[in-house]
């Protein structure tokens, strides 16, 4: 696997040598210091060209950055489906190489590149041949930190976690694993809003959770990330029963401490009513397939 100088070289050698090429730019993980660096960081580098079509127009020019073993193209799969695109503005390829790197490149014109290049904090410029990179500071995740919950939010998420429950308890007894399997989802993910707030909390607001809650390993005390794998389960109906009531028990948890923390309401009877109704369809005898 090339190291990761050898792969900044590449990429800072191909951007000097094209003089179509007038900045780069990059962005994502290996921007930010506050997550530890491994081997699977992709390489998300934005080139900052005179023109995007003759790129497009010839994909010979990216065979220099290494041995594919896939690549993707979703601006070209976007246009492909319909929607409108503009690739004379910009263009992405996510490519992965045979030693196990990724790049994910977009090259954007000078004009797209001012309207986006100053939003994200986590960018550093790695080349600049006209002086057209906006000043900006230090790279930060800030951006990226756990947001104080509203109190509307916080009705919200609860309400949803208990209300969706309904559906998911609904799919086992039908024996419709898709369907309870997915209706799951959006239950898990009002928990992890409530796992993020929490986190959040006990931080004061100043850290991420990772993308898809990737650190709440980190961050969660022992029994309660042991209680959070328990909310995985496979395709076993015990299994996923014994999931459900293991999220409803870190949910109740968490959620309780958020609202006395912040002087919210927790909603006692949605989750007593919920509970209960929850117990009752486990306790019923399977639906009769004809």
């Amino acid at each position: 696997m090339r190291s990761e100088k050898e792969m900044f070289d590449l990429i800072l050698e191909v951007a000097q040598k094209d003089e179509r090429i007038r900045a780069a730019y990059m962005n994502g993980s290996r921007t930010n210091p506050n997550v530890p660096k491994d081997i699977f960081q992709d390489y998300d580098i934005v080139y900052v060209v005179t023109e995007t079509s003759s790129f497009v127009k010839d994909e010979s020019w990216i065979k220099v950055f290494g041995e594919l073993i896939i690549i993707q193209e979703p601006d070209k799969i976007d246009e492909s489906l319909g929607m409108k695109m503009d690739f004379d503005r910009s263009y992405t390829y996510l490519m992965l190489f045979k030693d196990g790197n990724r790049i994910d490149l977009h090259i954007e014109t000078k004009e797209s590149m001012l309207e986006g290049y100053v939003k994200d904090k986590l960018t550093v410029p790695l080349l600049d041949k006209d002086n057209c990179l906006p000043s900006i500071p230090a790279p930060s995740d800030i951006d990226y930190h756990v947001k104080r919950p509203t109190e509307a939010a916080y009705i919200g998420i609860n309400n949803e976690f208990w209300w969706c429950l309904q559906n998911v308890a609904k799919g086992i007894w039908r024996d419709e694993l898709p369907y309870a399997k997915q209706m799951f989802e959006p239950s898990k993910k009002s928990l992890d809003e409530v796992v993020s707030w929490w986190i959040g909390m006990k931080y004061d607001f100043s850290i991420s959770t990772g993308k898809m809650g990737k650190y709440f390993k980190n961050d969660l005390p022992g029994p309660y990330w042991e209680l959070y794998k328990a909310t995985y389960s496979d395709s076993s109906y015990e299994h996923m029963w014994d999931s459900i009531f293991a999220a409803c028990d870190l949910f109740r948890t968490l959620s309780k401490e958020i609202a006395e923390a912040f002087s919210y309401s927790y909603p006692h009877n949605e989750d007593k009513n919920m509970t209960a109704y929850l117990e009752r369809v486990r306790s019923l005898a399977p639906a009769v397939k004809s």
